[in-house]
């Protein structure tokens, strides 16, 4: 049976990005840049004001008080052909306006008097090149602004429309095909009864997916024979990826891994070394991952979060696909009774100062979900510690996005 680190290892190694494509700027929110992007002109295009106010010379600004004559006006959007600040003078000028010929400072208007139309008082020291923006002071032509594989932002977005690029090519979203499997299940909506549950798996395995970035396909439910199985296992393997929860385990009725046989999926392997999820396989099919999670709602979430999500951010292009480990401080003792595997705790999170402290988030039974809705992170407790001690440390990674702990 494989460990913890070893599934990951292999799921990666068997995973590669879905294709590219172009996309609007806005569009590619989130999304993976294929190519770097290098700058065709300099920003800024010209020297420019940064302040509405006046372009003097400071050798007219040695004095505190100086009046200065007002030769001219420069606005936003206008050129500076011809205008020139000549010794004793100052031209206004606003936000963005390019500096015309002879100023080396820009005033602020709010340190300044208008003693009249034609003449301005300066009312605070002038510094050399004070508020001036001059060309290519943030981007030279022929520099590369953002590398490739650098997922795109709202800053991002803005450097590429002030570099002219409307479009970018970026690393497709893989269509994630789910499905759920058993006679058991009922569609959201019904009320259970005896001996019914209801199908909560596609639609949290769904919002995981879209969390992440994917774009999620419900296929519905995989009733216990081989022809349901087949006819839905055959649909989720035109999507770019397809993961299936129950069905993995050693029953009479768990068909899954019969079915993906018989549809040439090549098993890579069937059961890791967690708890929860053990009865976790990975498969590849014409270089399309197959995961085939537990069907318990926590075992599905969890094995998701440590398995699918990495493969899927692979898939989109990302580099860094697994979530920062940091260390935090048990706040009570851990039993850990199955310790030949790793256990992947459900945790709560405190923070003082640069430290966090873990407790967990209730009982660990993998039929309680409510202990999902009130985990931050998992903490991984490696196999062989059976017991963990309060005040000891151990690894952590968010579930999720947690930013009012960071």
């Amino acid at each position: 049976m494989l460990s913890y680190e070893q599934a990951r290892q292999i799921i990666l190694e068997n995973i590669t990005p879905v294709g590219t494509e172009q996309v609007d700027i806005v569009e590619a929110i989130g999304r993976v840049l294929v190519e770097d992007v290098v700058a065709p002109w300099d920003m800024p295009l010209w020297d420019n004001s940064a302040m509405d106010g006046y372009a003097v010379r400071i050798a007219d600004c040695s004095e505190i008080s100086c009046k200065l004559k007002v030769t001219g006006y420069i606005p936003a959007g206008a050129r500076a052909d011809g205008v020139e600040v000549k010794p004793g003078c100052a031209v206004k000028i606003m936000t963005g306006a390019p500096i015309p010929s002879g100023a080396d400072a820009v005033v602020p208007i709010e340190e300044t008097e208008e003693t009249s139309g034609e003449q301005v008082a300066i009312q605070a020291p002038v510094a050399l090149c004070q508020h001036i923006r001059y060309r290519g002071e943030d981007v030279r032509s022929g520099q590369t602004v953002i590398a490739g594989g650098t997922i795109i932002r709202p800053p991002e977005v803005s450097m590429l429309a002030s570099l002219g690029r409307a479009r970018v090519p970026v690393f497709i979203r893989p269509l994630v095909a789910i499905l759920s499997t058993g006679d058991e299940l009922i569609e959201v909506g019904r009320t259970p009864g005896a001996g019914e549950l209801i199908n909560s798996n596609t639609l949290s395995l769904a919002a995981a997916v879209r969390e992440a970035g994917g774009i999620p396909r419900i296929i519905g439910i995989a009733r216990d024979n081989l022809e349901s199985h087949r006819e839905k296992l055959q649909e989720g393997l035109k999507a770019d990826m397809l993961v299936t929860s129950a069905g993995v385990s050693a029953g009479d009725r768990d068909l899954v891994r019969v079915v993906l046989d018989e549809l040439g999926v090549k098993q890579v392997f069937w059961k890791v070394g967690v708890k929860p999820g053990k009865p976790t396989a990975f498969g590849v099919k014409d270089g399309k991952p197959v995961f085939s999670l537990p069907g318990n709602p926590v075992a599905s979430l969890i094995t998701f979060e440590e398995f699918v999500r990495p493969a899927l951010l692979r898939m989109m292009g990302q580099c860094q696909v697994l979530r920062p480990t940091f260390r935090a401080i048990l706040n009570e003792d851990i039993k850990n009774k199955e310790s030949d595997r790793t256990t992947l705790l459900r945790i709560r999170l405190e923070r003082e100062g640069d430290r966090f402290y873990a407790s967990t988030s209730g009982k660990q039974q993998t039929g309680l979900l409510k202990t999902m809705v009130n985990s931050a992170a998992i903490a991984v407790i490696p196999p062989g510690r059976g017991f963990m001690a309060a005040g000891e440390e151990v690894d952590v990674h968010f579930f999720g996005s947690y930013i009012d702990l960071i």
